[in-house]
């Protein structure tokens, strides 16, 4: 049975679909029939969406699978947005004036570090993802142009937090048997009980923004460990983090 084409052979007009038939019954139905935006994709755009759909939208994995540069792939998704019509609404995800070109970056795949595990994870998503909270909340997440510093939407810093926080947290964490408080910098100041130096917002005032007791601190922890969640590297509960087994697993195989 041959393809289905859109184009005139001819005068490469669009084609319209007149009729309809059954091959069990005979029964012909004669129309105008439209095609949808799907039947007019480019063998090339039907590859690339079934691809995309088989790595569930990572767009590195499309790269790999394709055999092309991570630009190129860029391209191909930008251009099959187009097709379907989707382009207005969804090219930012991918194609920002400050989108980051990630696929020369050398990055240690085998490292137990908290920083190079959860860099890593975002470069093979793209560069790109959305975790959620405890509450439910989602958090843009996506990776700074230095490639050792991230941006979020929930986090309105500057400058931007780097990817070595989260190696603090899992010290942190790992100081406290694995496993430590949260704890609270948004109605204590720094060094009370809920904003010490054994709680994750304690550390964090402490040990990476340089902040001395008695300061009012800003409190990320909602966000950074909604990223560790994600990562795999600790367990997000109510009130306290905790190392996840396969994470100690990979510290204690040193990878």
């Amino acid at each position: 049975m041959s393809s289905l084409i859109s184009k005139c052979p001819v005068c490469n007009g669009d084609l319209k679909i007149a009729s309809l038939s059954c091959p069990d019954c005979g029964l012909e139905l004669r129309n105008q029939f439209e095609f949808s935006p799907f039947d007019t994709l480019t063998e090339q755009q039907r590859e690339f969406l079934l691809a995309f759909l088989r790595r569930k939208g990572n767009l590195s994995a499309v790269q790999s699978q394709l055999g092309i540069s991570y630009p190129l792939a860029k391209k191909r998704l930008g251009d099959l947005l187009s097709a379907l019509g989707l382009a207005e609404d969804e090219t930012d995800l991918f194609e920002r004036k400050d989108e980051i070109e990630m696929y020369h970056w050398n990055t240690d795949k085998n490292s137990a570090r908290a920083s190079d595990v959860v860099r890593n994870k975002l470069i093979e998503d793209g560069g790109r993802v959305t975790v959620y909270t405890l509450q439910g909340l989602p958090c843009d997440v996506r990776i700074a142009a230095d490639g050792q510093s991230f941006i979020s939407d929930k986090l309105p810093i500057s400058p931007a937090y780097r990817f070595d926080v989260f190696d603090l947290i899992v010290d942190t964490i790992n100081a406290q048997g694995g496993r430590a408080r949260k704890g609270n910098g948004r109605n204590y100041k720094l060094g009370e009980s809920e904003c010490d130096e054994t709680t994750i917002v304690g550390a964090i005032a402490y040990d990476y923004a340089g902040k001395e007791t008695g300061s009012s601190v800003f409190d990320p922890v909602f966000v950074l460990a909604a990223i560790l969640d994600w990562a795999g590297v600790v367990k997000n509960e109510r009130g306290y983090l905790e190392l996840t087994p396969e994470y100690r697993v990979r510290i204690a195989q040193g990878k």
